[in-house]
């Protein structure tokens, strides 16, 4: 059966991130995908110019509309925005009973704040709805109000505080760690579990996180279980990467190659 995956994001016009990075994610790995839209913005590869965030009622309204008629097997969390936002998806999602990834986004890759300062606080209220949550390390240290981690060790460290907040487990991920690898580290009741990976110097990891968060709830859809579908979220988001460079996009941080395994050249 093929799972039906709601995203719940920003949109982003370019289509590197946000909404159209998810729904790409989710077709790619065997989904059907949906989307519940947050916020609009206008961004390019170089950076964020504007975002207009969508009324708190819409989004639930939204959300109720799909919950109406359609079967929903796992959610993906992306861009919240504001305080009201999150509490109108925390409403929207009550009760909804299938595995939630909440990818806490933060910061754009052009450095542009996407939540706003005063949320934070409210994003801490809402991990414990998550079956899995996937920060990066600014990420996690804005969640827990430390200096970013710059080791292993701080890593796990911080990725017990996490848990601790409430959400079933924590992907923590290290693409942030000085030197030429990038391992995420996985955190559950059951303990840690690092899932190795080799650092692809390439400007084009524009919507890594949501790849990766969407790419995870497809296969947490389909029932595999998290270290299994973690670590195939991570090789996904690993190849995507590594073959971005067959894309001609924009001029800044440039996309994943979303449909990596659809496209071997130039022509279809």
């Amino acid at each position: 059966m093929i799972p039906n995956i709601l995203s719940i994001a920003g949109s982003d016009p370019s289509g590197g991130a946000g909404v159209q990075a998810d729904i790409k994610a989710i077709s790619a790995n065997g989904g059907y995908a949906m989307a519940v839209i947050t916020a609009l913005t206008a961004q390019n590869t170089q950076g964020v110019a504007a975002v207009q965030m969508i009324a708190p009622d819409f989004v639930t309204a939204q959300i109720a509309a799909i919950r109406a008629d359609i079967r929903v097997d796992a959610v993906k969390i992306g861009m919240l925005g504001t305080a009201a936002i999150i509490g109108a998806v925390l409403t929207g999602l009550s009760g909804l009973g299938a595995p939630i990834v909440l990818d806490p986004v933060m910061v754009a890759k052009s450095g542009d704040r996407l939540l706003r300062a005063g949320a934070v606080a409210a994003l801490r209220t809402a991990l414990p709805i998550a079956t899995v949550v996937t920060p990066n390390l600014p990420e996690a240290a804005d969640l827990l109000g430390v200096p970013e981690a710059v080791t292993r060790a701080e890593m796990q460290a911080q990725a017990h505080a996490l848990l601790a907040l409430g959400p079933h487990a924590v992907l923590l991920k290290g693409g942030h760690l000085p030197g030429g690898e990038c391992p995420d580290l996985l955190a559950n009741a059951a303990g840690l579990v690092w899932l190795p990976g080799v650092r692809h110097v390439t400007r084009k990891t524009h919507g890594t996180g949501c790849t990766l968060s969407s790419a995870l709830a497809t296969f947490l859809g389909f029932g595999l279980p998290l270290p299994e579908a973690a670590a195939r979220a991570k090789a996904y988001v690993a190849r995507a990467i590594a073959t971005a460079d067959a894309l001609t996009v924009g001029t800044g941080h440039g996309p994943t190659h979303h449909f990596h395994t659809l496209f071997k050249g130039n022509t279809p």
